[in-house]
């Protein structure tokens, strides 16, 4: 499958270190694709990279062969990728519906249309409409943000721990709407600790563990692997 998000080389961090130290990685057209590690082992901070909120010290990213590494967020979600942080990820004080309308700031035609096919993704976000994000469950919001990156029609999705704080039914729901958005022809990237679930719906898998790629493969293969079982899935059964 032609790759559709290739990052190649790329090292980034904060202040004076490196965090991300020289990860490659791929997510084909109408791919999903998880990175999976222990805590500290700078997932975030590779999918920040990619979109532009970390800016890159080395390295290539590129987006259907053209380079992003190195533009500001902005340009890299008017290119067609959209993020979805796990934190601060809505605009508390505003409702549902001027939330959405803010998530369509990279395009401004059709709104109405493509909030309809928002509200068709999270049901339950058109009788919330008129509610002030800050007023909302925790999963709620997540879904706020998750339909704000999809204002932005994006070819490529990041998402940072889109199930963190959810309830187990909270988490299922969305882990179906990821497979929705992707059957929609959206290639996905995401960081997820719920690496099980999140494994069983991708394409491919990475492990990450000090800042590098420990391995890569397909996302049924590393589901398998008694290693990486042992030592970042716990008890499959």
């Amino acid at each position: 499958m032609t790759a559709l998000l290739e990052v190649a080389g790329l090292t980034a961090g904060y202040g004076r270190g490196d965090i991300v130290q020289g990860i490659n990685l791929s997510v084909g057209a109408g791919e999903i694709a998880t990175i999976i590690g222990p805590n500290g082992a700078g997932k975030s901070t590779a999918v920040k990279s990619v979109a532009g909120v970390v800016r890159p010290r080395l390295g290539s990213v590129r987006v259907d062969g053209a380079e992003i590494a190195g533009m500001a967020a902005s340009e890299i979600a008017r290119r067609g990728v959209a993020f979805v942080p796990q934190e601060a990820n809505v605009f508390r004080q505003l409702t549902v519906a001027e939330n959405l309308e803010i998530g369509a700031w990279t395009d401004r035609s059709r709104i109405a249309e493509r909030r309809e096919r928002v509200l068709a993704l999270f049901p339950d976000l058109a009788r919330l409409f008129r509610v002030r994000a800050g007023h909302l469950s925790g999963g709620q919001r997540q879904m706020v943000a998750f339909g704000m990156a999809m204002m932005v029609e994006p070819r490529v999705l990041l998402l940072d721990e889109p199930s963190a704080g959810l309830s187990p039914v909270m988490a299922g729901q969305m882990f179906a709407t990821i497979l929705s958005v992707n059957a929609a022809g959206v290639a996905i990237l995401m960081v997820e600790q719920n690496a099980i679930q999140a494994l069983r719906i991708s394409h491919r898998g990475y492990v990450m563990a000090s800042g590098r790629i420990a391995l890569a493969d397909t996302a049924a293969c590393i589901l398998e692997s008694a290693e990486v079982a042992h030592l970042y899935l716990g008890n499959r059964q």
